[in-house]
């Protein structure tokens, strides 16, 4: 972590360092889980002894030559989970957008946890409201409505209007002089608990009255850089098309960076490469384990931790770094991945890099340059994970560990992640039987990459630089054809005015390409790299 501090700040994909350190041996992370009755996985697992062990297998042997021992392979075992241990989905808090990219004067349509959501600015309490995104006469999205001119949720189907209590104002069908229907306690909005947490709108996924002040009891998990006015805090969000879990898993492996992201990411270098990307060993183990997540503590480089259900930390500041000289201030970064379940095969990435140098690069450079490249190193791996979240459904949502091969310790954070889920999860998101169990259908690749709907369209920063750099390709085509006429007009230095018409039209044409490769629709191909 120490190098990628160092690194170029848009290296965000590496929260842990490659280098090697001395750690101790990790403990043996196992697993255990029981199937569904009739299940694809039952029917694979009736092949294998109750009580016996259940190791990660490879297509092939081990060569008797290779001791077992010396591959030091993270144990990946399932664990049996009792009643009383199991997670509970719907008792935590969950992010919904950055404030940042949300705007007041229209209501916002998000889906968390299979739960359809309209996100609003309710300018009479000042507070953002999150309500649930269907109007109770027939049914309409709320989210495809409009904030009406006393700051009230308005229905645009039939004109219905909420508070920011989810009660019913105005029905414009029903008579002045008529019973009062909209007092009815049908006519009301589900309204789910919300809270603004490090400039993030969270909610609590249950509108059941008694979770009301739920935020008196339970808070969002606290990060100590996001609420420090020493830090520059940078966000971001994308959906993607896998997974929560692929997402979770996927941050947690360093030993991806390299490779995936050959190019793209200053992943730090061994001491001595074995291959042009320079992968190496890392010795990682994890360190504690509830249903609350786990640690991993890095003696050298920082600490990496999982908050369940969402957050993947990694900070560059070790516990036991050495005393700062008087008079100077230790850099600080942290890698704050916020990672949402949308639904099966959906997942949203709410990313923040907050540190405490280089805070005028973010006063200076907006934030959509930082995201072209933060969607590039997306990119670069999301058709892998796409695909590889079809394997590991083929295999069965908890059999994680009979289909893959995990021998060294670079795999310990994502086995200890699979552990925690197939221990207190049953390696599967409870989506209170909304869902069927499969996944959507693959999706052409313009569709799968495509950057527009899955970010742009949610970014403020990015959608307005979006408007204004098409408005500016129009106008250097526009001013390529008016030079053109001048030219041919006044006939006077007409040379000069056809060069500048040319600039022009390359120009845009240039730009053009610009912002489809960036905002719209960037192959990615490994083998030409």
């Amino acid at each position: 972590m120490e190098v990628a501090v160092k690194s170029s700040l848009t290296s965000i994909h590496a929260p842990i360092s490659v280098r090697e350190a001395q750690f101790t041996k990790p403990k043996l992370l196992s697993f255990q889980f029981h199937p569904r009755p009739n299940s694809s996985i039952s029917r694979i697992l009736k092949k294998t002894p109750s009580k016996s062990k259940l190791f990660s297998t490879m297509s092939s042997p081990v060569p008797s030559s290779v001791s077992t021992e010396s591959m030091e392979q993270p144990e990946a075992e399932l664990e049996a989970v009792s009643q009383g241990e199991k997670f509970d989905w719907y008792a935590q808090w969950y992010p919904v957008m950055p404030v940042c990219d949300l705007d007041k004067r229209v209501p916002h349509a998000k889906t968390v946890m299979g739960l359809d959501l309209v996100v609003w600015w309710d300018r009479n309490e000042s507070e953002w409201k999150v309500f649930d995104d269907s109007c109770p006469h027939r049914l309409a999205p709320l989210s495809e409505g409009r904030i009406d001119q006393w700051g009230r949720l308005q229905c645009v189907y039939h004109g219905w209007c909420f508070n920011g209590s989810g009660n019913c104002k105005f029905i414009p069908q029903a008579p002045p002089d008529g019973p009062p229907v909209h007092t009815s306690t049908k006519a009301c909005v589900a309204v789910y608990p919300s809270t603004v947490h490090h400039d993030i709108v969270w909610f609590w996924p249950n509108t059941d009255p008694q979770y009301r002040d739920i935020i008196t009891k339970k808070q969002p998990p606290f990060i100590a850089e996001l609420d420090d006015p020493l830090f520059t805090k940078g966000m971001g969000n994308r959906d993607f098309p896998y997974g929560y879990d692929v997402l979770i898993e996927n941050l947690l492996d360093p030993a991806h960076l390299p490779y995936a992201h050959y190019g793209i990411v200053n992943a730090p270098k061994p001491k001595v490469k074995s291959d042009r990307e320079g992968g190496g060993p890392i010795d990682l183990s994890v360190k504690k384990l509830d249903s609350q997540g786990f640690l991993e503590n890095q003696d050298h480089f920082g600490d990496t931790k999982f908050i369940a259900p969402c957050i993947s930390y990694a900070s560059s500041s070790p516990g036991d770094a050495p005393e700062k000289k008087q008079g100077s201030m230790q850099k600080r970064m942290a890698f704050v991945f916020i990672c949402v379940p949308v639904s099966p095969g959906r997942s949203r990435l709410i990313w923040i890099f907050p540190r405490n140098f280089g805070l005028w690069i973010d006063k200076v450079v907006p934030r959509w340059i930082f995201h072209l490249k933060y969607n590039l190193v997306f990119d670069s791996d999301l058709y892998l994970l796409h695909m590889q979240e079809r394997k590991f459904m083929d295999a069965g949502p908890a059999n994680w560990q009979k289909a893959c091969f995990v021998p060294t310790k670079s795999d310990a954070l994502v086995v200890g992640y699979r552990r925690w889920f197939n221990k207190y999860s049953g390696g599967q998101v409870d989506w209170k039987g909304k869902y069927c169990g499969t996944l959507p259908p693959t999706s052409p690749r313009e569709q799968l990459f495509d950057r527009y709907w899955s970010h742009v369209v949610s970014c403020r920063s990015c959608n307005a630089a979006y408007k204004g750099l098409n408005a500016l390709e129009v106008i250097l085509q526009v001013a390529s054809l008016a030079l053109i006429g001048v030219a041919a007009a006044t006939k006077q230095k007409a040379n000069t005015m056809v060069v500048m018409a040319v600039v022009c039209f390359a120009g845009s044409r240039w730009l053009a390409r610009f912002i489809f490769k960036n905002f719209h629709y960037h192959d990615y191909n490994h083998a030409f790299l």
